[in-house]
């Protein structure tokens, strides 16, 4: 077949409207072929002419109606491909892959049309698809990197848990937090953008090392704690029978501060299982009232048995009370002992009353005590002899300032008058001291 250059023809036989081009584009697209009269149908592009196929035994017009049909349909799907390419977000894959199919499809189709001018607006969509997979390469690559840095934060997020000190953790939120941290890895991964092999085993790796730390430690921490558990649970069985053993004593002193000692001990075995340790309490705390109570009811009868010494005692108060002041000593003195000798023979009061009425009685018993020492005090031989040699010494001062005084006068020397006058008055003073502290030593 010789090559035509492919010009637009002048005439072809009327062809039917084919569905996807209007009759004028139908009419249009068969101009671009012939057919021979054995039938054999041509194709005319910028390359030459080309058979494209034989429809023997038929009309012309139907002979390209059908090759204008496949070239409707060629059209149809790369207007359908400019739309999605234009209107929708297709992947890098799809547009790479019907760029490719509809190329293949338009290098030789057996369709009359005008297949150069169809495959240039095939390529005109390469570079809106170039344009397209740019932005898609761009948008996956950010896709990418917001996964990465989803995946480390939850890979830190995992290593910071790990990290706790097993003392401080929480270990049930905790365990909660790593079962969550691990769904959302899980969904990144079969949802998210899909990360390089490299980054993502490393990633796994750290996570699953927090995970496996995690793991040991709670582990650790909880074989430890049933460990600590059953060592205070022995503890504390071995305090509860101490306690009951002396639940029943009446020796309420010693018992007391044995219990006392064995509640120190409780709190200093730690903790057993909550279970455990409720049960060994209410035990515990069982024979602590036993005792207790015991011990209560048996000092409510003692104070009964006590009430009437303390109104014995408080009468005596009364008595005792009267001495203070004390004006006579002698008498406050024997008064006093009659009381205390009453005193002691009243016997004990209630516990509650001791430190009261003791109290008092030992106020009237200090002020007697006070009055003897200060009577001691004036009455001591050695006090008197120094008021008394004091006073010599001030008498023999004061004829001295008397003879001073009257000498100043004799010459009217002001300011030797004034001095001994001073010092005169100053030493009679002191005169007047030490005669009432002799008296009171002479009783």
């Amino acid at each position: 077949v010789r090559p035509v250059a492919a010009t637009a023809p002048t005439s072809a036989p009327a062809v039917a409207p084919t569905a996807g081009l209007s009759e004028a584009e139908s009419a249009e697209a068969a101009r671009w072929g012939r057919v021979d009269a054995d039938g054999t149908v041509w194709v005319r592009e910028e390359d030459g002419e080309r058979a494209v196929g034989q429809y023997p035994g038929a009309e012309a017009a139907d002979a390209l109606a059908f090759y204008v049909r496949r070239f409707a349909d060629l059209h149809a799907k790369v207007v359908l491909f400019e739309a999605r390419l234009t209107a929708t977000d297709l992947s890098v894959k799809e547009i790479d892959t019907t760029l490719e199919h509809l190329s293949s499809e338009l290098q030789a189709p057996a369709a009359v049309g005008d297949l150069d001018g169809l495959r240039r607006r095939l390529e005109s969509l390469r570079t809106v698809a170039a344009e397209r997979r740019a932005a898609a390469e761009t948008e996956r690559a950010a896709a990418k990197q917001a996964a990465l840095e989803a995946r480390t934060a939850i890979v830190v997020a995992a290593e910071e848990i790990a990290a706790t000190d097993p003392e401080r953790m929480q270990w049930r939120p905790a365990g909660d937090r790593l079962r969550s941290l691990l769904d959302q890895w899980k969904d990144s991964q079969r949802n998210g953008p899909r990360l390089d092999r490299g980054s993502e085993d490393a990633l796994w790796k750290r996570f699953s090392h927090a995970r496996s730390t995690f793991d040991r430690e709670r582990r650790r921490f909880f074989a430890d704690l049933e460990k600590r558990n059953t060592e205070a649970k022995h503890a504390k069985e071995r305090l509860v029978v101490e306690a009951e053993s002396l639940a029943s004593s009446t020796d309420w002193g010693a018992t007391s501060a044995a219990y006392r000692d064995l509640m120190t001990r409780w709190k200093a075995a730690g903790r057993a299982s909550r279970k455990d340790d409720d049960a060994l309490w209410a035990r515990f705390r069982a024979a602590q009232d036993t005792f207790f109570s015991a011990r209560d009811a048996r000092q409510r009868e003692t104070d009964e048995e006590f009430a009437a010494n303390l109104q014995v005692k408080l009468r005596l108060l009364d008595e005792a009370e009267k001495l203070v002041p004390v004006t006579n000593l002698a008498a406050a003195k024997a008064a006093l002992r009659d009381i205390q000798d009453r005193w002691d023979q009243a016997g004990k009061v209630p516990r509650g009353d001791v430190q009261r009425v003791e109290g008092r009685m030992r106020a009237v018993e200090q002020a007697v005590r006070d009055a003897d020492q200060d009577k001691w005090r004036r009455t001591n031989p050695e006090t008197r002899a120094r008021a008394e040699g004091a006073a010599a010494q001030l008498y023999a001062a004061i004829t001295a300032l008397e003879e001073d005084l009257a000498a100043a006068e004799k010459h009217g020397d002001e300011r030797k008058i004034a001095e001994a006058r001073e010092a005169l008055e100053a030493r009679r003073s002191w005169l007047e001291l030490v005669e009432r502290a002799a008296a009171d030593s002479r009783g």
